[in-house]
């Protein structure tokens, strides 16, 4: 039961990217699975509910892998470098276009408002105690923790905005310099410091 709930969930998240939340039906996602319509619907009931349930399903995925970096037992800076990295439009996440889409809805659905909410909440406090954890192990400078926190993930949302919405309108290469000399920056380290204290 679980396991096909599972199922539903990474074929709604498909749809979702590949369609938008406006367009995507539940025969879209029950066709994916070879499954009938009502299955899906003895899952969900609804589409709002599917889609707040993927939304949820996706954000859940994305705290997990981002508590593995952070959990790993090397320098604060590894795991910072590492989580940056991995969130950057340029990195290994998927679903960029998944999560574009959820803030555009978010603006009317309160359900994918409060999921979305949440993960940037729980992002942003992940990202500052990792920093907070560097500052006290000297590994860098940094007076505002929580305020670089911010800073990071808005610059890495909006850099996704344009290289997911607009290809071509910014190099991937020279987006991930600026992340790199943000990230050094925000640190109180030279950029090449910033690369030679990783190895």
């Amino acid at each position: 039961m679980a396991e096909r709930r599972e199922e539903l969930l990474r074929a709604a998240i498909g749809q979702i990217e590949e369609r938008g939340v406006a367009a995507v039906r539940i025969a879209d996602v029950a066709a994916a699975l070879g499954v009938s319509n009502a299955l899906v619907l003895y899952h969900f009931s609804t589409k709002e509910r599917l889609v707040a349930a993927a939304f949820t399903y996706a954000a859940e995925g994305d705290l997990a892998h981002l508590r593995k970096l952070l959990g790993r037992r090397t320098t604060a800076l590894r795991r910072l470098r590492a989580a940056v990295r991995w969130y950057a439009p340029t990195g290994q996440a998927k679903g960029w276009r998944l999560w574009i889409e959820g803030w555009a809805v978010a603006l009317r659905e309160p359900a994918l408002r409060e999921v979305s909410r949440d993960l940037d909440r729980q992002w942003k406090a992940a990202i500052t105690e990792v920093i907070a954890e560097g500052v006290t192990a000297g590994e860098f400078v940094c007076p505002d923790p929580a305020g670089t926190a911010l800073r990071l993930t808005a610059l890495l949302d909006g850099l996704a905005v344009q290289l997911t919405s607009y290809p071509g309108a910014v190099a991937r290469s020279r987006a991930q310099e600026w992340v790199d000399d943000a990230l050094a920056r925000e640190l109180g380290l030279e950029r090449q410091a910033l690369t030679d204290r990783e190895r």
